[in-house]
């Protein structure tokens, strides 16, 4: 009982205890808290009050007083910290909450929190510009708060704190890792930036354009609605990109040089994630992948994603795995709890419509898999089109070591 009392931890000076535990990545440092009751103290946030007025005619003073406290906030990245801002809504008796947590790896996570009278009373007005986040290289300042920023998290941004989160992100000129999740008041993002490595949208719904010009970066992935527009420039680096677009597209319209051009720009990728349906849906509209002026010739891994394999949707697959001619691993995941997107109807054909030919002919039409040793399939359960999907993958992968078949809870 004396052991259990003892606690070499919490014995350690307080500034000692902030050293070692900025040694640790923010994640682990987070978890190492529960270590010790003393540590909990070192993630007590420092609370600030100030005022906000979301009118974009009335609140550049607002901005300059949260750039001066986040300042304070960001001044070392010597130890870890928590900031909670209380922004308190002109003519209003409701206020928005920021957390604001710090790394010491030069780490910034920041997640709004707005009460249901603030979103009501405002976010009904109109506004006259769209919510746009822009990050453009240039040589910082020294009164750039966010300027040794490398990492950045922005979570649950609405339109009435984009006005902030805009003067954040611009001043990030060295940012090497970008999170936007959950941001419904976002509606585009312009990144010109070589310092740029990796970037993750992740259920944005209202994110309708983005455009990235970054030669550095490697990895970009997307969760949620296809946006309007994607558009990739001088991204040479790009080696990893998921599409996982289970909220299906955000316009009603689907144009296929629009979405061509999207995967024209990743091409020379080598592990890429994509939703069944955009290619069950390029398939309808006529294209043969096997007959565009591009192929993804340095592409090894391929992750097929959707709700369910149907004839369509196994036929536009095989279709696809034309225009990869070294892949390697093939993973396919059935997902049930996906929302099923229908297919449109279309009038016009890009080549010449080919989805109604029968599995003789898909067959025929799929080109050997010499380079393919890999396939999964996840959520598999038998049913006839993922039995022939199997079977037309084991016809043309003649040089495949591992097949791995893994069925839903409710099966095995």
């Amino acid at each position: 009982m004396e052991e259990e009392k003892l606690d070499l931890i919490s014995s350690l000076p307080f500034e000692l205890q902030q050293r070692i535990i900025s040694f640790l990545p923010l994640k682990e440092a987070v978890r190492a808290s529960v270590l010790s009751t003393r540590w909990k103290s070192l993630w007590s946030p420092i609370q600030v009050s100030l005022n906000f007025d979301p009118n974009p005619i009335n609140h550049e003073g607002s901005v300059q007083e949260f750039n001066q406290v986040m300042g304070m906030c960001m001044r070392s990245y010597a130890c870890l910290g928590q900031w909670k801002l209380c922004l308190n809504v002109v003519d209003s008796n409701e206020a928005l909450i920021l957390k604001a947590t710090k790394g010491v790896d030069t780490e910034l996570h920041l997640e709004f929190f707005e009460t249901k009278k603030v979103s009501r009373d405002f976010k009904s007005e109109p506004t006259s510009t769209s919510a746009c986040l822009c990050l453009h290289s240039h040589h910082p300042t020294q009164t750039d708060s966010f300027s040794g920023v490398k990492l950045l998290h922005l979570r649950s941004v609405t339109n009435l704190t984009k006005t902030l989160v805009s003067e954040v992100f611009s001043n990030c000129h060295v940012l090497e890792s970008l999170k936007l999740e959950k941001c419904r008041g976002l509606e585009s993002l312009d990144v010109k930036t070589d310092s740029l490595r990796s970037l993750v949208v992740a259920d944005c719904s209202n994110m309708a354009a983005i455009t990235i010009s970054a030669q550095n970066i490697k990895s970009f992935w997307f969760h949620g609605a296809l946006p309007q527009i994607i558009t990739l420039k001088n991204t040479r680096s790009l080696i990893d990109v998921v599409l996982n677009l289970k909220d299906g597209p955000i316009s009603n319209e689907f144009d296929c040089e629009e979405i061509l051009s999207i995967l024209f720009s990743f091409k020379d990728v080598e592990a890429l994630t994509l939703s069944g349906w955009l290619l069950e849906w390029l398939c309808s509209a006529g294209v043969i992948f096997g007959r565009l002026d591009f192929q993804f010739n340095k592409l090894k891994a391929l992750t097929w994603i959707d709700s369910l394999i149907n004839k369509d949707k196994r036929d536009s697959l095989a279709c696809f795995l034309n225009a990869c001619p070294l892949l390697e691993k093939l993973s396919v995941e059935i997902d049930s709890n996906l929302s099923t997107i229908p297919c449109p109807l279309f009038y016009q054909y890009w080549h010449e419509p080919h989805l109604w030919m029968d599995f003789t002919s898909v067959t025929s039409n799929t080109s050997q898999l010499k380079h393919l040793k890999s396939i999964e399939l996840l959520g598999f359960t038998g049913r006839d089109h993922e039995l022939q999907l199997m079977d037309l993958l084991l016809e043309k992968a003649i040089r495949v070591n591992s097949l791995t078949l893994t069925c839903p809870e409710f099966l095995s």
